[in-house]
């Protein structure tokens, strides 16, 4: 019997090769491991076809301990497959990388927010690099670049596609990465060369502390493939990732019909209907529990594109990119998912790539960022245009099926547009404090934000410890003033001003305990951050 060794948290790889040719192995041969600790508890791990005769298994232990493991093959009469067994100990790790020191994410026990497995609150600031696993953006040079500067930015998680791309019809040379296309013409099988260079790409994510949000594909591909074949395009990313700390996101835009669809209507209700069949599917392949979304087109969220709301752990929103015409559509999303039962954390997936259609600048990034933090949700997904379908200078991605292009900014200079810089300052702000227990309270900013203007201040914190509050609007001398207001009287706090342009604090000193005060004029004229925190 095989004796492995292995850290907890991180993936333990080896290979089953078969003596025995098939004719077609990856549709004719499934392998699942059969993984017991010596507590007791056991988990189903997919192995997935690395090509030829060779199918591979990735395990990352989740407790400390012996492990025993044995294969069970579709193919009951192969020695070399079905029935293998072997022993795995797990040791503690030794890693720095908190993805893998804390373990994989999960929802909280209250379902407010995400933690590690340990317990460690987790704050999603996630980018959008939709084609990031295509050739337009280099292996390595390119993408170790990008993953350097968004590690230095503070972000923490990055929403990538899975070979299925958006904006493009099936088999777009557009889609293609270094090895080719993730199926082969036809959707006859999968190419693992394809997913061999996605398991650089997303290792590399993961070795420098930033989780994969992994879509599976763009929601109008599954009726070209089918439901069977979209199980076994998720067996197979269930199969390399799940060892890893990743979130799974079924699909991109997981309602919306093909660009061209003549019948776009009748399409959406049967995305639905085959995602959430596909939601239950993915839930029982993946031994991992890791927690499970869908990415929504405009306007909804994640529980209004699955037949049962407990089919998805985060109620991902989609909200628009039309700029400041965008404002009340998004808060008022929120709001309805915060509020939403049962319970479960709110991400915002997408909104105002940075540039998009010659707007939604840096001042937007700002407000959508803060605006959003502040209503409830628990974590905020940036993109800039350019980079989420990875340009490149002098071959831009070009037409979207409906006929227009989105942009031709390269990705090289999306990704240093200021706004990236700002929300991961806001980023790192919230997480001098304890973010995870914020709840907004509106109440204590007058004016503050509403139907009537949702660019009024927006306030959020935790009674009695800290307050944090957005300032949209600069606040001048000939403007209506602004007032925190319903201050406990028994608490003394210090306040601060924090420039959410360069991160910069003023200290304002001690609070004088009364009910309200009249905010004083910034340093500049621009949105600001107000901070007060008590100070005994």
């Amino acid at each position: 019997m095989t004796t492995r060794h292995a850290q907890q948290y991180v993936a333990s790889e080896w290979a089953f090769v078969s003596g025995i040719p098939y004719e077609d192995p990856f549709n004719d041969v499934t392998i699942d491991v059969i993984v017991t600790h010596e507590g007791g508890d056991t988990w189903r791990v997919p192995t997935f076809w690395a090509g030829g005769h060779e199918w591979r298994v990735r395990f990352a232990p989740p407790q400390l301990g012996a492990y025993r493991y044995e294969t069970v093959c579709s193919d009951p009469d192969n020695p070399d497959l079905h029935g293998m067994e072997g022993e795995l100990i797990a040791e503690a790790n030794a890693e720095s990388n908190p993805l893998l020191l804390h373990g994989p994410l999960r929802v909280s026990d209250d379902r407010t927010h995400l933690v590690h497995a340990d317990g460690e609150p987790f704050l999603w600031l996630g980018d959008t690099w939709w084609l990031g696993l295509t050739a337009r953006l280099s292996w390595p040079d390119d993408f170790r670049r990008l993953t350097a500067d968004r590690v230095a930015k503070g972000f923490s998680v990055i929403q990538i596609v899975a070979g299925l791309y958006p904006d493009m019809p099936a088999f777009d040379p557009r889609g293609r990465n270094e090895a080719g296309h993730p199926w082969e013409a036809r959707y006859q099988r999968i190419n693992p060369a394809y997913f061999d260079m996605t398991d650089l790409r997303i290792q590399w994510l993961v070795r420098e502390g930033l989780v994969p949000c992994i879509v599976g594909c763009w929601g109008f591909h599954l009726p070209w493939l089918g439901i069977e074949r979209m199980q076994q395009h998720w067996r197979n990313l269930v199969a390399r990732y799940g060892a890893y700390p990743v979130i799974w996101c079924l699909a991109g835009e997981g309602n919306m019909p093909y660009y061209l669809s003549e019948t776009p209507r009748d399409d959406r209700l049967q995305l639905v209907s085959e995602w959430s069949e596909l939601a239950s599917f993915l839930r029982e392949i993946d031994p991992y529990g890791h927690p499970v979304t869908i990415h929504p087109s405009s306007g909804a969220t994640s529980r209004d594109l699955v037949t049962d709301e407990w089919m998805v752990d985060l109620d991902m929103l989609q909200t628009g990119h039309g700029g400041y015409d965008s404002i009340r559509g998004t808060i008022e999303t929120i709001e309805r998912a915060v509020t939403a039962e049962p319970r479960m954390p709110v991400i915002q997936g997408e909104v105002c790539y940075e540039g998009i259609m010659g707007g939604s600048h840096e001042d937007i990034q700002r407000f959508m960022f803060w605006s959003n933090m502040l209503s409830g949700a628990v974590g905020y997904t940036y993109g800039a245009n350019g980079l989420w379908q990875a340009n490149i200078e002098h071959d831009a991605f070009g037409a979207s099926p409906h006929g227009a292009a989105w942009g031709d900014l390269p990705w090289d200079q999306a990704y240093q547009l200021p706004g990236s810089r700002q929300i991961g300052l806001g980023k790192q702000l919230l997480e001098s404090y304890a973010w995870h227990a914020f709840e907004p309270h509106p109440e204590w900013v007058t004016p503050h934000a509403g139907p009537d203007d949702y660019r009024q201040p927006y306030a959020a914190g935790i009674p009695g410890k800290v307050r944090v509050v957005y300032l949209p609007r600069p606040i001048t001398a000939w403007r209506e003033p602004v007032y925190i207001q319903l201050l406990e009287p028994d608490v003394a706090y210090t306040a601060l001003y924090f420039d959410p342009l360069d991160g910069t604090e003023y200290p304002l000193g001690t609070i004088p305990r009364r009910e309200s005060f009249r905010l004083p004029l910034p340093p500049i004229m621009h949105d600001w951050v107000l901070v007060l925190e008590r100070s005994e």
